[in-house]
């Protein structure tokens, strides 16, 4: 049971401030501190004591993970993250097990090196994906029901878009989402430059009373200045336009796709890096690959609704076998007792936390999480100190 030294990701969309504040660090920082991962990625683990996070645990995968130790062939199943972003982070997807399992073996064959900028497949994982707001968060997640869409696109009234709406008369709603979206994402450039123009033309001219077709409106016009021309933009159009409150949150599963737009959160994954990206961003973008893996099956409603257990946690209740999530607030001298049998990461977001396993004690500063291996993570009392504090835990869930 020790602090963990996490991996510091500085990306162009981070926030030079949201993650620094939180750990204690000076503001404005030098470059956009956007993630810090608290995990055993191959490609950055984080560090306990000096030692990469995925090699401790591979000392001995059975204490170190307890009855996870088959849910990931002896690793470390999830990635917990704090993110954060300032900017639109890009237009993505994520792959099936099946489908990076299969990139992966390919590209691995083709000769990419595993830390090329245009490799799709890091890994051979899939990466359904969890967020907790801990600001105002906002999001793109999932695909809208075609016929609220419809009514979207006919309030804007875009002259130019008239020639596709006809696609969204498909028979069924995965049919007109693919047909149009694809459509949008393969035109000739000097067709998109003018088509993204006339929409952001209107979208600033939009005045309804609709909330969310009012953001959609806003966050159209956002995208179109920074990516002119780039067909996430029109793509972007045909996604929920979220805002989450403080503790609300997102799943998304394989292929839903989604664009975080600004706000700092709680993160946690299976513990992969594969991302398909089909725009608004300067990073590598494989349409074909993306299209894919998507899937076109409306996501009415992303959010996730949380529970309170019996014993007072925030239960996150995903459905996935890599990781389960909750949370919880804690008056200054407050306990509370941990009893997981498996690996356990805690994480403070505000305050400091101390936990206490035998005569083992980890201060946990917020901004800070510690690892808690399978052997350790019984009978653990989490204290907050002078100030409270906000904790969360990650783990596996037992599965049977």
């Amino acid at each position: 049971m020790e602090l963990l030294d996490p991996v510091l990701q500085s990306y162009p969309w981070g926030s030079r401030t949201h993650l620094a504040r939180i750990t204690g660090a000076d503001a404005p920082t030098s470059k956009p501190w956007a993630e810090l991962w608290f995990g055993a990625h191959a490609l950055a683990s984080a560090t306990v004591a000096g030692t990469p996070l995925d090699e401790l645990i591979a000392q001995d995968p059975a204490a170190a993970l307890g009855y996870a130790i088959d849910t990931d062939n002896g690793r470390l199943p999830f990635l917990l993250k704090l993110l954060a972003a300032d900017e639109p982070l890009s237009l993505q997807a994520h792959p099936t097990l099946a489908e990076a399992q299969e990139g992966f073996a390919r590209e691995n064959a083709e000769g990419i090196p595993a830390t090329a900028h245009f490799r799709n497949y890091r890994d051979n994982n899939h990466k359904p994906e969890l967020i907790v707001a801990l600001t105002t968060f906002d999001a793109l997640a999932g695909f809208r029901p075609v016929e609220r869409t419809k009514e979207l696109l006919a309030t804007l009234a875009v002259p130019e878009l008239d020639h596709y709406m006809g696609l969204l008369d498909a028979a069924d709603d995965e049919s007109a989402l693919r047909a149009l979206f694809t459509t949008w994402l393969t035109l000739p450039q000097d067709v998109l430059d003018e088509l993204v123009e006339a929409v952001a033309a209107k979208c600033a001219d939009y005045s309804g009373d609709d909330e969310e077709f009012s953001r959609v409106a806003e966050t159209t016009c956002e995208l179109a200045r920074k990516y002119p021309g780039d067909p996430g933009v029109l793509g972007s159009m045909l996604l929920n336009r979220l805002r989450l409150q403080p503790g609300e949150a997102i799943y998304l599963g394989a292929g839903q796709l989604h664009a975080y737009l600004n706000g700092m959160g709680v993160e946690i994954m299976a513990n992969s890096d594969n991302v398909l990206r089909g725009g608004l961003t300067s990073k590598h973008v494989d349409v074909v690959e993306l299209l894919r893996v998507l899937s076109f099956r409306p996501l009415p409603d992303p959010v996730l609704q949380s529970w309170l257990t019996d014993d007072g946690w925030n239960d996150y209740d995903a459905p996935v076998r890599e990781f389960r999530l909750r949370s919880r607030d804690l008056e200054p001298g407050e306990h509370v007792l941990l009893d997981e049998e498996s690996a356990t990461v805690v994480l403070s977001t505000a305050g400091t936390v101390a936990l206490r396993h035998d005569d083992s004690v980890v201060e946990v500063p917020s901004g800070h999480a510690a690892w808690v291996p399978a052997v350790d993570a019984v009978d653990i009392e989490l204290t907050a100190r002078q100030d409270g504090a906000t904790v969360f835990v990650a783990t596996v869930p037992r599965v049977g």
